[in-house]
């Protein structure tokens, strides 16, 4: 690593001291400036990055937070969906960064979503509002009791799966100030209307998930289940 600071900041996430390499990154912005740690943060291994960035969210701030680029971030979440076990990690962690004050989160989702994985991780952050994304795809509204959107009425599903990159038929009727929640909704909106491919390719992650769970309760419980093994000693009874 050609900046020190990394190599101290490593060893300290090694011992567990994970404010302590926050802080030792945070030191090279008072020295350098910003732009030497965002440089820096692209020789700093994904994993040590993602160890900050768990241990900081929007309650708890972290230059590394405000700083870190998006392709930085994507690579660091990607990590987080394939080893994490908390959702609730997950969920705060995009919501600090990709919201944080002065960002763009088209930018983040792109980055994201041009990873291997990259889909999977935005379909695990919005897994528990599943129905309500799919709700929203249908009726470009997050109220269930809202008048449905008739234009595409006469569409079958894979036309309206193929309308979302059309321009003239995708078109918002929620302003971006009505889902400005810094949170799942304006990142759902932001898919839709900005990044509507990878929306689409999320929307099948959370379908076919959905098929599997319903798929599983509905499996019948297979008829031998709960029986004892046949002695294979055991007389026949006729």
């Amino acid at each position: 690593m050609s900046y020190p600071v990394l190599a101290t900041a490593a060893q300290l996430i090694r011992v567990g001291d994970i404010v302590g390499a926050e802080a030792a990154l945070a030191s090279l912005v008072e020295t350098d400036g910003d732009q030497a740690l965002v440089v820096a943060l692209d020789e700093f291994p994904a994993k040590d990055l993602l160890a900050v960035l768990r241990d900081f969210d929007s309650s708890r701030e972290s230059v590394v937070n405000l700083l870190v680029s998006p392709a930085q971030f994507a690579r660091a979440i990607v990590l987080e969906r394939r080893y994490g076990d908390s959702h609730e990690r997950l969920h705060g962690m995009i919501n600090a960064v990709v919201f944080r004050i002065g960002s763009d989160p088209g930018e983040f989702i792109e980055a994201i979503g041009d990873l291997e994985d990259g889909c999977d991780v935005l379909a695990d952050y919005l897994a528990e509002r599943s129905e309500s994304v799919e709700h929203f795809f249908q009726t470009g509204s997050f109220d269930f009791f809202a008048d449905a959107d008739e234009s595409t009425d006469d569409l079958t599903d894979e036309e309206r799966l193929d309308a979302l990159s059309d321009q003239d038929l995708n078109r918002a009727s929620l302003s971006h100030s009505e889902v400005d929640d810094h949170d799942w909704m304006e990142l759902t909106w932001t898919l839709r209307y900005q990044h509507p491919e990878i929306f689409r390719d999320v929307l099948l992650i959370l379908r076919a998930r959905a098929r599997a769970e319903e798929a599983a309760v509905a499996a019948p419980e297979s008829p031998a289940a709960g029986r004892p093994p046949a002695d294979p000693d055991e007389e026949s009874a006729l």
